[in-house]
């Protein structure tokens, strides 16, 4: 039996290897001559943007790949697309999460960067009540460290930042700086008046493109590269849809 598994186990190796090589090299063939185009997702921002409205959330189980391949132009090619995130302590929320990386990681052009929550304590000024509550923590530095160092060492054309945090504009002004084209793309339902003034012409606001969000759901079932498992909507998200 373990000679079988292990049998089993080379091969779907083997397969995947091979596969990873293939859409590696129909990605080389595709970019001659093309831009190429790396976005940078604030996960958070991105969630908060949907949640904050109830007819956006049934976009949580959303194929982000293929959202923002919609907005490539002829003469570009999306390369990748970097998500920055944290694990919430949450079980539950744990595994909605997860269920959405593990769905979104079947696509190689999805990179999911993670953070870290840290535990917090706030004092009411008022009342002087302690109030426990988390704060995530480092995402904005990874985004910011991501975006300089692949302008710098030329990894894309034109960079797409998908985020409405002002925190943003010091990378943008250095990525700007090594001569990167530089969009910003804001959340559904988010929106930074200092961050509009920054990048190549005016922000893309997300909110106009809702039939776009419509088309890049996955559907309820996701049939993922392991063999035999499929992966299923979380039941909370199914019942916004």
């Amino acid at each position: 039996m373990s000679i079988i598994i292990t049998l089993r186990w080379k091969r779907l190796r083997l397969a995947t290897s091979v596969m990873k090589w293939l859409i590696f090299m129909t990605i080389m063939l595709e970019m001659k001559g093309k831009q190429r185009v790396i976005v940078y997702i604030d996960g958070f921002n991105f969630y908060y943007g949907l949640k904050s409205n109830k007819r956006w959330r049934k976009y949580y189980w959303l194929d982000i790949v293929k959202l923002f391949e919609s907005f490539m132009r002829p003469n570009q090619i999306l390369i990748a697309v970097k998500y920055f995130s944290a694990k919430p302590d949450d079980l539950e929320q744990s595994r909605r999460q997860n269920a959405f990386f593990q769905a979104n990681r079947e696509n190689p052009k999805f990179c999911l960067i993670l953070g870290k929550y840290i535990n917090k304590q706030i004092k009411c000024y008022r009342c002087g009540n302690i109030i426990y509550t988390h704060e995530e923590k480092e995402t904005d530095v990874r985004i910011a460290t991501q975006i300089v160092a692949d302008a710098y060492q030329k990894k894309c054309d034109v960079t797409i930042i998908v985020s409405a945090d002002s925190d943003m504009i010091p990378a943008i002004e250095i990525a700007t700086q090594a001569r990167q084209k530089v969009f910003v793309y804001f959340p559904p339902n988010q929106y930074s008046s200092n961050l509009a003034s920054m990048g190549i012409g005016n922000p893309t606001l997300l909110i106009r493109y809702e039939s776009r969000f419509r088309q890049s759901l996955f559907p309820d079932v996701v049939h993922l590269s392991v063999p035999d498992y499929d992966l299923q909507i979380p039941e909370k998200w199914k019942k916004y849809k």
